[in-house]
């Protein structure tokens, strides 16, 4: 529908996607206006990316926009205010002492590279530990939630992020990768 300009796959992709998208942007913001407000961007971005974008997996790119929509706007939302999103600072924290950070043309080229290697390196895990490390640094889930979604303790949650961090960590070192 997209690729023929039909107005209406705003529509179903609303219907079929909005709960999903909704999701994740009200996991990032913590606020129903600015979530409705990200996926009805999300919904644009989609139509005006497509064409001539095609993309093979329409919930993963969708996803890939509400997310990056909804980091703006909490960057954004955090600069005015000199705050912070307390559950997100603190998964970003937890992923800091891993993944190095930069702002230049060249790390940005790097981010690439260091891209791949992350998505080898979850290629890596069992399908219990991707889902959990996800679920907390992507789509910004709280350690209640996890244990909530996946039916485990506090405690085994911790330890599983923080021994995935660890591998991860031993892998980016593994890809000369400093940290």
């Amino acid at each position: 529908m997209y690729m023929e300009r039909d107005e209406s796959a705003i529509a179903e992709t609303q219907r079929k996607y909005g709960r999903y998208c909704f999701a994740v942007a009200h996991n990032i913001l913590n606020d129903r206006e600015d979530a409705e407000e990200c996926v009805n961007d999300t919904f644009l971005a989609a139509w005006n990316a497509i064409p001539p974008h095609n993309p093979q997996i329409l919930s993963t790119f969708l996803g890939k926009i509400t997310r990056r929509l909804s980091l703006k706007k909490l960057r954004a939302r955090t600069a005015a205010k000199r705050g912070g999103s307390d559950g997100i600072a603190v998964s970003l924290d937890e992923l800091e002492e891993c993944i190095p950070s930069g702002h230049t043309i060249d790390e940005a080229l790097e981010a690439k590279e260091l891209t791949d290697i992350i998505n080898s390196f979850l290629d890596t895990l069992s399908d219990e530990e991707r889902r959990v490390f996800l679920r907390r640094y992507w789509f910004f889930d709280t350690i209640e939630d996890i244990c909530g979604r996946f039916g485990f303790g506090k405690s085994k949650v911790k330890m599983m992020l923080k021994r995935t961090r660890d591998k991860l960590r031993t892998h980016l070192e593994k890809e000369d990768i400093c940290i």
